[in-house]
C-alpha cells in the first residue's frame, strides 16, 4: 500500500498582469518576457490574502474527494511564508475549516508540494493517518522587488490543495537538498535589538543564469535517478509535469529525452512561477481539460530555493 491524491483545489487572485501592463513599470516589452520564460501574464493579489487563497483551494479539495474537515488527520501548508510567521498558514486553515487535526508548515520553495507529498505518505504509513490535506501557497508579489525586472515579471501569486489518503497511487518518491545561498536567498529584517547591529531586510535575490542552470540539471538528474529506480524508459511515462518556472527550462529538458513537447503540458503563461502551488495547480488544469485518465504515469519534478529538488511517480486514479 503506498498512497493517492482524492482530491484537488485551486485559488487565485482575481487581478491578472499582463506582460503588457508590466511594460509600464520596467524597460521590458511582452516579447521580451515571452522569449525567455514564456509567461504572457499572472495573477496578484490585490485585496485577498494568502489565507483567502488557501481556503478557497482547501475548500475545493475537500468538496473534490467528499471529505468533511472533521475527518482530516494532518494539515501540511507548504509555503515559504503565510500571511503571519506565527500563527503559521496551516494553523489558520486549520482555524478557519474547523477541523481538529494536528498542523504546520513545511517551506522548501518551488519544491514544496512534493516534500509536503512524502511527509504525509510517512504520517499515512507510519501512523496509521487515513486523510492529510496538503495546502501549497505562495504570495511571490511580496517577495521580490518591485523595482526590478529580473524578478517580477517572473513569478505570480496562487494557492493549491489536495487531499492524500492511502492507495497505491505513489510508487516513487525522492527529495534532495544542496544548501546554498549564493544564487537565490531573501533575508527577513533583523528586528530592532540594542545589542546587535540590524539590517532591513532585502527581497528575493536570484541570479538567473544560475537558477536556470541549476534547474535543468536538477530536474534531469531527478528524472534519470527515477526512472533508473523504477527500470523503465521516459517512453514509459504518459506526462512529465515538471515545475512551471520558465519554459525554455522545461523545452530543454524535453528536448534532451527526445520526447514529444506534448508529453510536458505546461502553464506558465498564465501565472507565472507560482513557487509550491505550481505543480497541483498544473494538475488540477490538466484533469479539467479531461487530460488526466486513470492509469496514466505521471512523472512529476521541481526544484527550487535551498536549493532543492523532488521527484515522484504517480499512476493518475
Amino acid at each position: 500500500m503506498s498512497v493517492a491524491i482524492t482530491g484537488l483545489g485551486v485559488g487565485l487572485p482575481e487581478r491578472v498582469v499582463s506582460n503588457d501592463e508590466l511594460s509600464r513599470f520596467f524597460d521590458t516589452s511582452d516579447q521580451w518576457i515571452r522569449t525567455r520564460t514564456g509567461i504572457e501574464k499572472r495573477r496578484v493579489c490585490v485585496n485577498e490574502t494568502l489565507l483567502d487563497l488557501s481556503l478557497i483551494a482547501t475548500n475545493q479539495a475537500l468538496e473534490n474527494s467528499k471529505t468533511k474537515p472533521s475527518e482530516l488527520d494532518l494539515i501540511i501548508c507548504a509555503t515559504m511564508q503565510g500571511d503571519t510567521i506565527s500563527p503559521s498558514l496551516a494553523c489558520m486553515v486549520q482555524k478557519k475549516i474547523g477541523a481538529k487535526c494536528p498542523a504546520f508548515d513545511v517551506n522548501a520553495a518551488c519544491s514544496g508540494f512534493i516534500y509536503a507529498l512524502d511527509i504525509a505518505k510517512n504520517y499515512i504509513l507510519g501512523s496509521g493517518y487515513k486523510k492529510v490535506l496538503i495546502v501549497c501557497a505562495d504570495m511571490m508579489s511580496r517577495h521580490v522587488d518591485w523595482t526590478k525586472r529580473d524578478t517580477s515579471v517572473l513569478f505570480g501569486d496562487a494557492a493549491s490543495a489536495c487531499i492524500v489518503e492511502p492507495g497505491n497511487s505513489l510508487s516513487y518518491i525522492n527529495l534532495t537538498s544542496m544548501g546554498c545561498d549564493e544564487f537565490i536567498h531573501h533575508k527577513v529584517a533583523g528586528g530592532n535589538c540594542p545589542f546587535r547591529e540590524n539590517h532591513p531586510g532585502e527581497k528575493l535575490v536570484l541570479n538567473g543564469q544560475e537558477v536556470y542552470k541549476f534547474a535543468i540539471g536538477a530536474a534531469s538528474d531527478e528524472i534519470d535517478k527515477g526512472l533508473k529506480k523504477l527500470k523503465i524508459s521516459a517512453a514509459d511515462i504518459d506526462y512529465f509535469v515538471l515545475h512551471q518556472a520558465n519554459k525554455r527550462i522545461i523545452d530543454t529538458i524535453s528536448e534532451t529525452l527526445k520526447l514529444s513537447a506534448d508529453k510536458f503540458p505546461i502553464n506558465i503563461q498564465n501565472y507565472g512561477n507560482t513557487s509550491s502551488a505550481s505543480l497541483l495547480l498544473l494538475l488540477h488544469e490538466m484533469r479539467e481539460e479531461g487530460k488526466l485518465k486513470k492509469g496514466d504515469k505521471l512523472f512529476l519534478a521541481a526544484f527550487g530555493g535551498g536549493l532543492s529538488s523532488a521527484a515522484a511517480l504517480i499512476e493518475w486514479q
